[in-house]
């Protein structure tokens, strides 16, 4: 770093009064200041900080939190600020409709970044139970996990889940998602977790991965596991 050093006069007290009074101009003294700036590397003003970099497109960033929610009615899945809408399509068993039937059960499933939304129906008398302990959910990055649910805590994640029961003609409605997706919620008496899948420009990679669930059931406690699959299809930006 250069210096700036004062030097005292060489000419005694009387012989200067006799001398001009000598002004340094102001673009000399401009000038001077740059040259201390250069020396000292160009450091910026206190208090400033550089911009962080920027992220590269396509590279993985933080998985943006969401909080336990129910359904949307909407026709569009996923969030009111995604950057893209995804497609889907239900690969097994096969619907257009995302829909299955057989004459004790009916199913109807709505995909989304969110979570896998799903109602059930019992389509006869005979009593049905959702075993979660023994479901398992498929991930987008084609990791098995547990099926987390609306019930589902940060806290009790490594406690056995309770069943759920689905009474004769009735229905009952959830969402589904890998109990690894759980995240501390910061002492919070709520659910935050991962989405299912990203809504920003990461949302371009997935394209043909899929994701389901196995799904148990004991009906009259005879236990019948369902698998549904679902495969992204494509994407339409926002």
């Amino acid at each position: 770093m250069s210096q700036v050093v004062g030097v005292r006069g060489l000419a005694s007290p009387r012989s200067s009064a006799r001398l001009p009074r000598m002004r340094t101009p102001r673009i000399a003294l401009a000038a001077l200041v740059s040259l201390i700036a250069v020396g000292c590397g160009g450091a910026p003003e206190p208090g400033s900080a550089p911009p962080p970099p920027s992220r590269p497109p396509g590279q993985p960033g933080p998985a943006v939190p969401v909080t336990s929610t129910v359904d949307s009615t909407g026709a569009i899945p996923g969030s009111p600020d995604a950057q893209y809408i995804y497609r889907f399509r239900q690969i097994e068993p096969g619907s257009d409709r995302f829909a299955f039937r057989d004459r004790d059960l009916s199913f109807y499933f709505r995909p989304s970044p969110n979570a896998l939304y799903f109602e059930v129906e019992n389509l006869q008398g005979r009593p049905v139970t959702i075993d979660w302990e023994r479901s398992s959910f498929y991930d987008a990055e084609s990791r098995r996990d547990k099926v987390g649910h609306a019930t589902s805590t940060y806290r009790d994640r490594f406690s056995p889940q309770g069943t759920t029961q689905v009474a004769g003609l009735q229905k009952v409605s959830e969402y589904l998602f890998p109990l690894d997706y759980l995240l501390d919620p910061g002492g919070r008496d709520e659910q935050v977790r991962r989405p299912l899948l990203p809504e920003d420009n990461r949302a371009l990679t997935y394209s043909g991965r899929t994701f389901g669930v196995d799904l148990a059931m004991l009906i009259e406690d005879r236990p019948r596991t369902y698998t549904f699959r679902f495969e992204v299809v494509s994407f339409i930006p926002r």
